[in-house]
């Protein structure tokens, strides 16, 4: 059975789409069958973070909502095998229950591997749908004081799962040495175990713009970190990443 797997944040902007696709993309590239689900109603992005832009005809709605089966409307990549989306409407239908997001996951994950799971900004109910059938959360943060109140804040929201664990992005070590605080700060601050941190990275916008997983480039900087996240997941044993 598949492992679903919610990235989310209380706060917009930390990386979570960024994220959703770099980890995707190393776990289908050790062999792993993947599927993305942008549960982001109305704000979709995640195809364009997985190159896989408009492609989507269909979205998950159609699938919880049986008007139309999963196999038409997953989308799969066309250069990294085992990845596949299930995009998000661009409205709420107001028949979208938790429970048929429940039974839409339960179908996922006789199918694939890793069910990964890119969820909407704030606490409101496209975050309750996001998590109301995950087996694990990570929960991204960047390292200033609001985004890691945010994330206490979501950990909050989170008590009925059993694995939470934070994702520090966006980091940036000058940055860290002017504001005099360290990465066990902001585990303290958040209140979760760490299981990436994920440098500051050029790359993650130019390949958004060029339409190209950021797998694509190679074992460095952020790609190098979601690398080392999907081994995690995966129960390996990876030191974790310096920011220099």
């Amino acid at each position: 059975m598949g492992t679903v797997i919610s990235i989310t944040s209380g706060k917009g902007g930390t990386g979570k789409t960024s994220i959703t696709g770099g980890v995707a993309g190393s776990l289908a590239l050790i062999g792993k069958q993947v599927l993305c689900i942008d549960m982001d109603i109305g704000l979709r992005n995640l195809d364009i973070s997985l190159g896989l832009n408009d492609r989507a005809l269909m979205d998950f709605s159609d699938v919880a909502l049986a008007r139309c089966p999963l196999a038409r409307a997953v989308v799969e990549h066309p250069t990294l095998k085992g990845l596949s989306l299930l995009t998000a409407p661009m409205t709420m239908p107001p028949s979208l229950t938790p429970d048929k997001v429940r039974d839409l996951l339960d179908a996922t994950r006789t199918m694939y591997d890793y069910i990964l799971i890119d969820s909407p900004a704030g606490l409101g109910a496209g975050f309750r749908l996001a998590n109301c059938g995950a087996d694990r959360v990570l929960v991204v943060a960047t390292n200033d004081t609001s985004s890691l109140r945010d994330a206490q804040r979501t950990v909050a929201q989170l008590d009925h799962i059993k694995q939470v664990h934070l994702v520090m992005n966006r980091i940036q070590t000058k940055l860290l040495r002017r504001l005099r605080t360290t990465i066990d700060d902001a585990m303290d601050s958040a209140g979760l175990p760490l299981i990436g941190v994920v440098p500051e990275d050029p790359q993650v916008i130019l390949c958004a713009n060029l339409g190209l997983p950021l797998t694509t480039r190679g074992q460095k900087g952020a790609a190098l970190a979601c690398w080392n996240i999907a081994q995690r997941l995966e129960g390996n044993r990876v030191p974790i990443m310096r920011i220099r």
